[in-house]
């Protein structure tokens, strides 16, 4: 799967951004049929980081979030600002 369709957009709420601070965590709204390993390819070769771990989940609306948390060498505040999210 393309790293393009595979995310869709990042998001950004008052939750995650003391998610962001707190634990160098990254929350992405995905592609329905992407599992943990394309998610954690597709976040590597679009931001140029290092994943460390990949958590998902389904909302009541039938998106999937991926609660994405970088290796310990790279900053989620930095790829967030990368973004313009911050």
């Amino acid at each position: 799967m393309d790293p393009y369709e595979v995310i869709k957009y990042p998001l950004m709420t008052e939750v995650t951004s003391r998610m962001l601070e707190t634990e160098n965590k990254l929350v992405f709204v995905v592609d329905r049929a992407a599992n943990k390993k394309e998610i954690k390819q597709a976040v590597e070769h679009l931001y140029e980081v290092a994943v460390a771990e990949v958590n998902v989940l389904i909302t009541s609306k039938g998106e999937k979030k991926a609660y994405v948390k970088l290796h310990p060498d790279y900053k989620a505040v930095d790829v967030a600002i990368k973004l313009g999210i911050l």
